[in-house]
């Protein structure tokens, strides 16, 4: 496989403090929704992914001309917002523990600068393929990579592809 100049990036994106943000699936909903939008857009290709209760893995690669610093700001914001709503209406509690106070904001809910790695190789790039569709197994959310409904297993070990923003590395969608 090879990749044009900008390289698939393989990223962790964990919640402020490995809180349990990202259990209810409408925030599981509302990312996959968040990536729909960024391919549709055509900022992103993504080539995998995992959303577990406190943090994401994806492989995603930045199209021209958008920058991967921009890209994943305006993603993390984005969600970050639309979970900050629905807290605000539904779980003012919860909210309470993402309560940060500092000068450029009063809620904090990623941890800040998120893991990011060039994969300059199918080597690696199918390493963390792996490692993210092993992550619920190690979990204990299921068994089988391809059981957990929110990850792309399925699409790489089924074929069945129910994400539209999914690309396949190999180029075949």
């Amino acid at each position: 496989m090879e990749f044009p100049l900008e390289h698939p990036h393989f990223i962790t994106i964990t919640v402020f403090e490995w809180r349990h943000l990202l259990k209810p699936d409408k925030y599981k909903l509302l990312i996959l929704d968040s990536l729909t939008f960024l391919v549709r857009e055509k900022r992103v290709a993504v080539f995998g992914f995992v959303i577990m209760s406190n943090h994401i893995h994806l492989i995603w690669q930045i199209q021209d001309p958008h920058k991967r610093e921009a890209v994943q700001r305006d993603f993390l914001k984005y969600v970050a917002q639309q979970i900050k709503f629905d807290l605000i209406a539904n779980h003012p509690k919860v909210l309470e523990y993402f309560e940060v106070n500092k000068k450029d904001r009063k809620y904090q809910f990623w941890k800040r600068n998120a893991l990011s790695v060039d994969l300059y190789s199918s080597d690696v790039f199918n390493q963390k393929l792996d490692y993210i569709h092993m992550n619920p197994v190690k979990a204990g959310l299921c068994e089988l990579p391809e059981e957990y409904p929110f990850s792309s297993a399925e699409f790489y070990l089924k074929t069945k592809n129910r994400f539209p923003f999914l690309s396949h590395h190999n180029g075949n969608d």
